[in-house]
């Protein structure tokens, strides 16, 4: 693209050859997508700018380091239970100091392996600190960051990662491929009113899917609406369904919100 070529990023889980082909190789497979492409059948992904990258995977970076710290707090919290028979939260477990530590008496060689979790831990922490800093001062200028904001659930943190990984929204046809776009629609197959089978139920984003549902989960302590919508849809169904029909109503409502510039109304997303 640097140089002036017209690239095109082929969707190859869309993409699918005669199974009964009986001879198949790179030259078979650039004449099928030639010949695909000159009748305008090609399907093709986005190509995400290649300015934004750099911000978007820092985004990412931050989320890899948030899941290595509560595996760290899951591994003090797990020792501790073990050894002392002790019940500690995650906030309790990132207070914990050398005087601390001491105060447990425990064996030498558990407690150098309980510090070694607390060093990572501290580390972690202040990186992650660092990150949320610079995310925090780019994505201010942008207006669709205020705007998720105004959502029940979410902060600075999900807006900025729904903000950096939807990109243009423009690039969807519609909400309905937003949301699956999410991981937010159901993957399955119907013949005849009866379900035969599923589809690739990850075929999507697995960062904004994750976002979502920490926004869906944030929401229900927040926001009246969404918690009376989340306990209709629990009598009906599994938790785990009504909290993922929850993260569907706020990623719908996100889509409208990005393209018209509209601030949440949880009048029209609650209804």
């Amino acid at each position: 693209m640097a140089a002036g070529f017209d690239m095109h990023l082929a969707n190859t889980a869309a993409i699918k050859q005669y199974e009964g082909l009986k001879y198949a190789g790179d030259e078979r497979d650039a004449v099928f997508l030639a010949h695909v492409f000159r009748l305008g059948l090609l399907p093709e992904g986005y190509i995400y700018p290649a300015q934004e990258r750099p911000l978007r995977d820092l985004a990412r970076k931050r989320l890899q380091l948030v899941q290595q710290r509560t595996l760290n707090i899951l591994s003090i919290e797990s020792l501790l239970s073990r050894q002392l028979n002790l019940r500690m939260n995650s906030e309790q477990v990132q207070r914990l100091d050398e005087a601390a530590v001491s105060a447990l008496r425990l064996s030498s060689h558990v407690e150098r392996a309980l510090k070694a979790n607390l060093a990572v831990l501290h580390t972690l922490g202040t990186e992650i600190d660092a990150l949320e800093t610079i995310l925090n001062h780019e994505v201010k200028l942008r207006p669709e960051f205020q705007i998720l904001k105004t959502t029940p659930g979410i902060g600075d943190v999900l807006a900025a990662t729904i903000m950096l990984e939807t990109g243009t929204i423009t690039r969807f046809a519609g909400v309905g491929h937003f949301s699956s776009y999410c991981r937010c629609v159901e993957s399955k197959r119907i013949s005849n009113g009866k379900k035969k089978g599923e589809g690739n139920a990850k075929n999507g984003n697995r960062y904004l899917a994750w976002a979502f549902i920490e926004a869906a989960a944030a929401a229900l302590r927040c926001c009246p609406q969404a918690r009376r919508f989340y306990e209709r849809k629990k009598a009906k169904r599994l938790p785990v369904v009504a909290m993922k029909a929850l993260a569907h109503k706020l990623a719908r409502a996100a889509y409208y919100m990005m393209r018209d510039g509209k601030p949440f109304e949880v009048g029209r997303c609650f209804v």
